[in-house]
């Protein structure tokens, strides 16, 4: 995977890779895709500090996620149907972060089941819960999460109701995909890609099926949200989360200075500043531009990671520099997934890992301890917001 040298590399090799439907659903935001622009623009717009003549000999990009070393401040996050980009694609994900010491996280909406990659892997990963109308089902999960070892566990918070992708409707988007000319037209062009389908161990929601009522043959992710995912939830579902957990707790999704406050009094571990990768509310402020505010309101007493936006190691730095702690990637490994499997994600963490450090170098630092604002040009495009 050395011939790819950037995440778009591996952005245009799972476009061609993987049937549309997967890789539109990997890579749309929801309705005009407003916030899912800003997430990139505003993070182009933010402008390093270029220093020179400084020894930034015996660099390290170490650091600390929840209390643990990682050699670089990156987690892979949780994406919904990975192993339709790839054959048992949670499961080459995970063992991509493993081999590279960070953290890797599961989500509810996988196709391996979390003990399918419990029983593959050789570490604790991290679990992404959502909290749903049936509350016997999510105390199953927690249950199911604790007994595979999880370390963490990541309650997405911004998710109660659907905020509609186009493309997922366009394509009509279903898990196998339905057999429709269209669809076998897509896969044949693709033969690659489905014989890692074909070995996977799975074909549909592995956490869901078999679980739920009614549920055991569900291919729709549009059907599942709609019966399941609950507007009634609140900070009180938070806290019984948390009284049901016994490890960590991050709460992704958090983009207001005011939820921010309130997740601090939560005793969750760790939040992460997040607009959903512009998947949710569209029209919401890009998670970058919200950064600063909620490191400035609450960083001092909780741990703040960062998502949405990310696609350079430049952008890690832009984020450490605004105050996070770390960074969760989605769609920067799954293009890598879609690539070229576990060798494409171990490649975008890779990339990812190399950026950050020339980039530290360039800004003459040589530790991610000492990244802060100090290392952002001081230009008028950028000055924050009063």
């Amino acid at each position: 995977m050395k011939s790819f040298p950037s995440i778009e590399d591996l952005r245009l090799r799972a476009r061609r890779n993987v049937p549309k439907m997967f890789f539109d659903y990997a890579e749309a935001g929801s309705y005009s895709e407003e916030t899912l622009r800003a997430n990139r623009s505003d993070m182009e717009r933010i402008k390093l500090r270029q220093r020179v003549l400084r020894d930034v000999d015996q660099r390290s990009t170490a650091t600390t996620i929840l209390g643990e070393k990682v050699p670089v401040p990156l987690a892979l996050g949780p994406i919904g149907l990975g192993g339709m980009m790839y054959g048992d694609g949670e499961i080459m994900a995970c063992r991509a972060a493993q081999a590279a010491g960070i953290p890797y996280t599961l989500s509810t909406m996988s196709i391996n089941s979390i003990e399918d990659v419990a029983q593959s892997v050789d570490k604790p990963f991290w679990f992404q819960l959502y909290v749903m109308r049936d509350r016997g089902f999510i105390r199953e999960l927690i249950q199911r999460a604790a007994a595979a070892k999880c370390s963490a566990l990541m309650l997405t918070v911004d998710l109660q109701v659907l905020g509609q992708r186009h493309n997922d409707v366009r394509n009509g988007l279903t898990v196998p995909p339905e057999i429709k000319l269209r669809n076998v037209i897509d896969i044949a062009t693709k033969p690659a890609w489905a014989l890692s389908i074909l070995k996977g161990k799975r074909k549909t929601f592995g956490n869901l099926a078999g679980h739920v009522k009614g549920m055991e043959n569900i291919n729709s992710l549009a059907a599942w949200t709609a019966s399941q995912f609950d507007p009634t939830l609140s900070w009180k579902d938070v806290e019984w989360v948390k009284s049901l957990w016994p490890g960590k707790l991050i709460l992704k999704g958090i983009l207001d200075v005011d939820d921010a406050k309130i997740a601090v009094t939560t005793g969750a571990d760790a939040i992460s500043v997040s607009n959903h990768g512009g998947r949710q509310l569209d029209g919401a402020p890009s998670a970058i531009s919200s950064l600063p505010r909620v490191v400035d309101a609450v960083g001092s007493e909780i741990e703040v990671m960062f998502d949405s936006g990310v696609r350079t190691g430049a952008d890690i730095m832009r984020a450490l520099a605004l105050g996070a702690r770390s960074c969760i990637v989605g769609r920067s490994y799954i293009y890598g997934l879609g690539a070229g499997g576990q060798a494409g994600v171990s490649r975008a963490i890779e990339i990812l890992g190399k950026e950050l450090d020339i980039t530290m170098a360039l800004c003459g630092v040589k530790s991610v301890a000492e990244i802060n604002r100090d290392v952002l040009a001081d230009t008028e495009s950028q000055r924050r917001p009063q």
